[in-house]
């Protein structure tokens, strides 16, 4: 079973971990991708004007750029301990049981824009780069797209995809996989999709999994499960997607 989360705009900063090694992180045939990609952050990161325009950054963000200078060098921290936000707020790493980080470690992934997907133990640095950063001479999806769907593709067993779709356009996960959606009803029984809430929901969700640390063999199975854990989980007639109902 494999579970997919989106990144986070930011981030905690430091690091307890030594500096950046990709040897370190799942998914090793995107090694050389993710050392070319790192490379030329780093590279853009010499001209303080450029990157600034490149990532978008406001007049409170330019020492990103700093961040991404020293991203060979930095000390790292677990993927899933390095994003804030709203998502990995609710989500609440640092008091998951061990059991809980252990089936994270086996079964979470992260989909950085900078590296790709990794382990949710996997250890990266602080890094500012978005799904629609513009690298010079190498366009993110471009970049990712297929490598990522190729490796995305070989995990065997259940995937549950709970990213944005931007990232989904940095690599598909494979056929057959189930894209949550949060969804709210509405007075006259339709639904509705959710923007700021829906993070917070996925990372109450995700929470749950980790601390059940049930490996669901199907889809039916994740949702007889969800109704017991006090979730409305419900499947999407006529498509392989889920909705969560908050």
């Amino acid at each position: 079973m494999l579970i997919l989360l989106p990144p986070s705009e930011t981030k905690r900063a430091g690091g307890t971990g030594r500096s950046l090694s990709l040897d370190q992180l799942r998914f090793p045939d995107l090694t050389d991708a993710r050392r070319a990609l790192t490379d030329d952050v780093v590279a853009l990161s010499q001209d303080p004007d450029a990157a600034i325009a490149a990532l978008k950054l406001g007049p409170k963000q330019h020492a990103e750029v700093e961040t991404n200078r020293l991203l060979w060098t930095s000390p790292t921290l677990p993927a899933l301990d390095r994003y804030t936000g709203v998502l990995f707020d609710a989500l609440d790493a640092a008091s998951l049981s061990a059991d809980a980080r252990s089936f994270a470690g086996r079964h979470l992934v992260i989909h950085a824009a900078l590296l790709g997907p990794v382990g949710a133990l996997d250890p990266i640095p602080a890094y500012r780069l978005s799904h629609d950063s513009r690298v010079p001479g190498r366009p993110l999806k471009r970049h990712w797209r297929d490598a990522v769907g190729v490796s995305l593709a070989a995990e065997p067993g259940l995937v549950l995809d709970l990213r944005s779709e931007a990232y989904v356009g940095l690599g598909a996960a494979p056929a057959g996989s189930h894209f949550l959606r949060v969804l709210t009803g509405t007075r006259d029984g339709a639904r509705r999709a959710l923007n700021h809430f829906n993070k917070k929901a996925k990372g109450e969700f995700t929470r749950a999994l980790l601390s059940a640390g049930v490996e669901f063999a199907n889809a039916n199975e994740l949702v007889d499960w969800a109704g017991t854990a006090g979730f409305q989980l419900e499947r999407q007639s006529g498509t392989t997607d889920l909705a969560l109902i908050v």
